[in-house]
């Protein structure tokens, strides 16, 4: 199964549910203190790894973050080929003032927001699929 790849359709069928929960990103040298089943994501970059995390988990394990996320899911099976989705969700949400971060995963697509604009995207992304 290798998802959608036509942008219209991955446009019209993405309905972006938000999944409960206040999430953060932070930084750690070391995963060994962490059970995979808290972590959300990780990347292993040269500075360290970068983990999303729920936001009690983080204060569990003294983690510092510096914004309190929202997790938002384009439940539509897009192909890690297709072309122009992300451009099209995140200048939609950019002209609503709106910044996010995205992580593509094999099936879906997940948007991370400020938790203060969590019911303006899921608008500004419904609004995109009509």
């Amino acid at each position: 199964m290798s998802g959608e790849k036509d942008l219209g359709k991955l446009l019209k069928s993405m309905k972006p549910k938000h999944n409960p929960g206040d999430y953060v990103f932070c930084t750690t040298t070391s995963t060994d203190h962490l059970n995979l089943t808290d972590v959300e994501m990780f990347f292993r970059e040269d500075e360290g790894f970068t983990v999303i995390l729920k936001k009690e988990t983080a204060e569990r394990f003294n983690l510092e973050y510096a914004v309190v996320m929202s997790w938002i899911t384009l439940t539509i099976h897009s192909s890690l080929e297709a072309v122009g989705l992300t451009a099209a969700f995140s200048k939609a949400l950019s002209e609503s003032g709106i910044s996010c971060n995205v992580v593509a995963a094999y099936y879906h697509d997940h948007i991370f927001v400020n938790t203060k604009d969590t019911v303006k995207a899921i608008e500004v992304l419904k609004q995109l699929s009509e």
